[in-house]
């Protein structure tokens, strides 16, 4: 069975490398679908798809790396036409992975399973706790798997993040 878990991944963090992880013991191959694709990079989206693709597969071994497919999925204007773009874009999937009640309630009407994803340290680890402490030279390196923390140092996180909360 195949499942589904989209997210923004903006960066993608431990929390979320604890998610897809869970989710790959529940389903056989898993479609990791990068939220707000469309959107311009700003303060709160300030990676693209591309980056947030290279975060995760540089913070994932090969057995995971043959078990994920990475799909860029946009915002559209209306829930119903997210859920239609989402089946355009990835394949069949029988289990979404989510905590978001709208999710539950958009798939309630359909025969695909809807699994909550258990948290982790859900206070640090949120994508704008970490771009907060990286813009503010805190201390978010041990919150972001190593591909991540070297991605983020190498293409300058800091200084793009500074520059986007002017």
């Amino acid at each position: 069975m195949n499942g589904l878990l989209v997210g923004r991944f903006q960066p993608f963090h431990l929390g979320h490398l604890e998610a897809l992880r869970f989710a790959l013991s529940q389903v056989e191959s898993l479609w990791v679908g990068l939220g707000s694709s469309n959107r311009p990079i700003n303060a709160d989206n300030p990676f693209s798809a591309d980056e947030r693709r290279q975060m995760i597969t540089s913070s994932i071994n090969n057995l995971t790396s043959r078990r994920i497919s990475i799909y860029a999925v946009p915002d559209t204007d209306s829930h119903e036409k997210w859920i239609k773009k989402l089946d355009d874009i990835v394949p069949e999937f029988g289990t979404v992975f989510s905590n978001d009640d709208l999710t539950g309630h958009l798939y309630s009407g359909r025969s695909v399973r809807v699994v909550p994803i258990p948290f982790l340290q859900r206070n640090d680890l949120s994508g704008t706790n970490i771009r907060n402490l990286i813009r503010t030279g805190g201390k978010w390196e041990d919150l972001v798997p190593e591909g991540t923390k070297n991605f983020l140092i190498k293409t300058g996180a800091k200084r793009r993040l500074k520059d986007l909360y002017k």
